[in-house]
């Protein structure tokens, strides 16, 4: 008996997976306590809706995160700090600095835990890589000048 089911059932499958099973673990363990319901032809109708649904909010997120990559990536964000006499920085410029340039430069809203980049501590530039979606990152360059 196919069944689309509700909740995660162990050893059987995830919420809204479509899995074939025996008719009387249908019936006499998954509906009773709500687990499942069956796959008739308006179940399967919801079922393919949802699927759909998902595929096409994937694909959006996607086709955003590919604009945003295409908008940061070889860029050079130039950040200003302090230091002492020997060029070595006042503490560090880190990815919440850069997060916050990005903010002030581009208007874009990134994480500072989706950007990968060692901690700055003298003047230069490094490369820094921002996760924008899983898979897809763009590279950004950060240039550290004297205030």
């Amino acid at each position: 008996m196919k069944v689309i089911l509700k909740a995660d059932v162990k050893s059987l499958g995830k919420a809204g997976d479509l899995v074939n099973t025996s008719d009387g673990y249908a019936r006499n363990y998954l509906f009773p306590r709500g687990l499942a319901m069956e796959a008739n032809a308006a179940a399967m109708n919801e079922f393919n809706n949802k699927q759909k649904a998902k595929k096409f909010h994937k694909d959006e997120e996607i086709k955003a995160a590919n604009l945003l990559k295409d908008k940061l990536n070889g860029k050079t964000f130039k950040l200003t700090a302090k230091a002492g006499a020997n060029g070595k920085l006042f503490g560090s410029v880190t990815s919440k600095d850069v997060a916050a340039q990005i903010k002030k430069e581009l208007g874009e809203e990134i994480d500072k835990r989706k950007i990968v980049m060692p901690d700055v501590k003298s003047f230069g530039t490094v490369e820094a890589e921002i996760k924008v979606y899983p898979g897809i990152s763009a590279a950004v360059y950060v240039q550290v000048t004297e205030a």
